[in-house]
């Protein structure tokens, strides 16, 4: 359960008659748009909350995958972590705008995931299955009915693989979804109407180039006016839902606000709105005279607003109007009725003033135990309620909830057997229902019998029964090293554990940890070793906290990680300068590199103490302190340092004629200054430098088995100083150089490297820790 001030600010962050203006909003339109994009963050926000707030719409956002390969300037997330967050992250950019999602992905071990940069849709599709990503699009065709789709980026070179692979499968599913021949279980065909491509260009913003200029504009969406209860224009408002992403730092205060979306519809011709030729209203949907009733009552609820007796009445009677026309309707419109009766019993329970509140004293379930769920309600002006949770099938929970004063506490349990995983939903539904157990409420408002659904304050998560925190999760050993490590284990203990046998490798268990003694025959290489407890798979749980998107967490299989390598040290004293979006401090000190972590106090102190400094990925953007000493930093090279800067983005800060101590420009658009295939063929320029040379010999093999990617944000023009020492490009492509550059400056040395070695010694790949010691060495 949230604490009680958090409880009173996201009550307060709610006004009821928000609630019911937008619940009102809903029942304007019968048509629903769905936005196919590739990752969260891929939706056009403004234009969306457009069409719901200005149209009342209803929006769903289909989107490929979590996010995981992408980064974070939040915090240390990454990978599962990050699919996570950037999915709760999209939950409520969604809630913000009143929108449903359709997940296609469903995180880091499904083949649909973010895999890192692309530069191909084939390349993409085939990686995540191309025919799997298709089957899944039609599934959400016909599971949420569009009649409108709107892929959010063009299929053209120069745009981001995974946009182009996205934008590729909404146009191919659309014949699938409408062939009564291709069947997807529990769903019934649907053909989409319109099929719309953005008419503007999507290489406009510093990462992408298309290659082809935007096809014409047949229509466009129009922000005509503000939203009547915040006074914000209806841009704006996506702009709220887009801050959402804050991981990936969207939300922008933009002003004017965008008003205009230029759009063409593919197979037609100019038209005067996006709604040209679709059922907008009810009366549409048929000839029974009830149909226009319940416009007509929904226009007079409309008004009513925010005098509840009268808006209750009009919406009773258009309940009673749909009720009525209901079987009459064709089949291709009976999900719009059964929406508009959903719809239309949300906003009688707001108007009536129901207000339900239903906490976990523990969002935490593990199997074979249970939490008590904490249900407070008011009714209003509501007879009385039934409230019913519907759970996940391994969750058993009472059949009904009994109210005594308003409120009652029920015990939820989880079977023995019940699955632990991670909350990557197939969808998220704006009308309620979500996650592994939701309310649904019944209640008698204006004659009509109603029913709602109703999300937990915190969604419930199964959690491991031995989740067990192991402390480095990683070693590194050196060739030949006979020095023990010790690992600390929290969470069992260590007598309790097991791990597979490793020749060469003793593993002793202490009061505290495990004791890691390894032997010269110890193979080189990867060895992960799976923890169990008393027989049973060990788990390890990462808590996610961020005030934006609440409370969450990531769990995954526990395993002590260890890298046998043939590494060597440069006998240096090194500062190391993070920006919040890399682990590379921790694993200078695990290597056991003579290395200082620099927080603001210890970066003001003399820096002349240190042989190197490495600043790491974005600093210069998420380090003020630092931007502000440059100048200290090029005093610290001209009298004999090196300074080592990893990869930064433009937008972080990096001035390319000021923030190096002599002018280098990081390339824009990124896309051209990339290389995202991890083999692509590594050629060493200078093989004799001094930071191929030693203190570890940098050959060929010290590029194999990288993971996602080479790198990104490459250097595109440098001073004559600097000498690149590789080149490397991704297939059919110009080499590009500048991945590593280095110069001599004064006595020291700048050496810049837009080599993702971050990422690759968080996958503990070799070559990225060879390669890291030796820029560790002295100028």
């Amino acid at each position: 359960m949230l604490p009680d001030r958090d409880r009173l600010r996201r009550r307060a962050a709610q006004p009821r008659l928000v609630a019911l203006h937008r619940a009102l909003g809903r029942l304007r339109s019968t048509i629903g748009v769905m936005n196919t994009g590739a990752h969260p963050d891929d939706e056009h926000n403004e234009m969306l909350a457009t069409l719901r707030h200005q149209h009342g719409v209803r929006i769903i956002v289909a989107c490929s995958t979590r996010g995981e390969g992408g980064q974070n300037i939040l915090g240390p997330e990454r990978q599962g972590p990050l699919g996570i967050m950037r999915s709760r992250e999209m939950e409520e950019a969604a809630r913000a705008i009143d929108a449903d999602i359709a997940w296609l992905g469903h995180g880091p071990d499904d083949p649909v995931h973010d895999f890192g940069f692309s530069k191909s849709g084939p390349d993409t599709l085939g990686r995540w299955g191309e025919d799997r990503t298709i089957e899944r699009l039609v599934r959400a065709y016909r599971q949420f009915r569009p009649d409108i789709v709107i892929p959010t980026f063009l299929d053209v070179p120069g745009q981001h693989g995974h946009h182009r692979a996205m934008t590729e499968a909404a146009e191919r599913a659309l014949a699938l979804a409408a062939d009564p021949a291709y069947i997807t279980e529990g769903f019934t065909p649907w053909r989409v109407a319109k099929y719309y491509l953005p008419a503007w260009s999507g290489g406009d913003n510093g990462y992408y180039d298309d290659e082809v200029r935007p096809p014409p504009m047949t229509t466009e969406v129009i922000a005509n006016d503000s939203d009547p209860v915040t006074g914000m224009s209806f841009g704006r408002l996506g702009e709220v839902s887009r801050a959402y992403h804050a991981s990936q730092n969207m939300g922008f205060w933009r002003h004017p606000a965008q008003t205009r979306w230029p759009l063409h519809l593919v197979g037609s011709s100019a038209e005067s709105s996006v709604f040209d030729g679709l059922p907008t209203r009810l009366a549409d949907l048929g000839d029974h005279p009830a149909l226009a009733e319940a416009d007509a009552a929904i226009g007079t609820a409309i008004a009513a607003f925010p005098h509840a007796q009268p808006l209750i009445a009009a919406l009773a009677k258009a309940r009673r109007a749909l009720t009525a026309a209901s079987a009459t309707i064709a089949p291709e419109h009976a999900h719009r009725l059964t929406r508009k009766l959903r719809e239309i019993d949300a906003a009688l329970s707001l108007a009536a003033g129901i207000d339900i509140s239903a906490a976990f004293t523990s969002p935490s379930l593990t199997p074979g135990n249970s939490v008590d769920l904490v249900v407070e309600a008011e009714t209003g002006l509501a007879g009385a309620l039934t409230i019913s949770p519907r759970a996940h099938p391994a969750i058993s929970a009472p059949a009904a909830i009994t109210l005594e004063n308003g409120r009652t506490t029920l015990a939820i349990a989880a079977g023995a057997d019940a699955p632990i995983g991670n909350p990557f939903h197939p969808d998220w539904q704006s009308l309620g229902g979500n996650g592994l157990l939701s309310l649904e409420v019944t209640a008698h408002i204006g004659g009509e019998d109603i029913s709602f659904s109703l999300d937990t304050e915190e969604p419930l998560a199964i959690d491991p029964a031995h989740a067990l925190s192991v402390g480095p999760s990683a070693l590194i050993i050196p060739k030949g090293a006979t020095n023990s490590q010790y690992v600390a284990i929290k969470g069992a203990k260590p007598s309790a554990l097991t791990l597979p046998p490793v020749p060469g490798l003793a593993i002793t268990p202490t009061d505290t940890g495990l004791t890691l003694t390894p032997a010269e025959n110890l193979a080189p290489g990867r060895h992960s070793l799976p923890i169990c407890i008393d027989g049973q798979q060990a788990y390890a749980l990462t808590p996610i906290a961020y005030p934006h998107i609440g409370r969450t967490r990531f769990v995954r299989p526990q395993a002590l990680d260890i890298l046998a390598l043939d590494l060597a040290l440069p006998k240096t004293r090194i500062g190391y300068i993070g920006g919040g979006a890399d682990n590379v401090g921790l694993w200078l000190e695990r290597i056991g590199a003579d290395v200082t972590l620099l927080d603001a106090d210890a970066f003001s102190g003399d820096l002349a103490r240190f042989d190197t400094i490495v600043v790491g990925i974005f600093a210069f953007g998420t380090r003020p302190d630092l931007a502000a000493a440059t100048a200290r930093l090029h005093a610290f090279v001209s009298a004999g340092g090196h300074l080592v800067t990893l990869y930064h983005r433009p937008a972080d800060g990096w001035q390319p004629q000021t923030t190096p101590p002599l002018p280098l420009t990081i390339g824009s658009p990124s896309l051209r200054w990339r290389v995202t295939n991890p083999a692509a063929p590594v050629t060493m320029i200078a093989p004799d430098h001094p930071l191929f040379a030693g203190p570890n010999r940098i050959t060929a093999a010290d590029f194999e088995s990288w993971d996602k990617e080479r790198g990104l944000y490459f250097a595109s023009s440098w001073d004559s100083a600097y000498t690149p020492l590789l080149s490397m490009s991704d297939a059919g492509e110009a080499p590009l150089t500048g991945s590593l550059l280095s110069a001599k400056i004064g006595d020291g040395r700048h050496t810049h490297t837009s080599l993702v070695l971050h990422h690759q010694m968080d996958k503990l790949v070799s070559g990225a820790f060879r390669l890291m010691a030796n820029l560790l060495q002295s100028a």
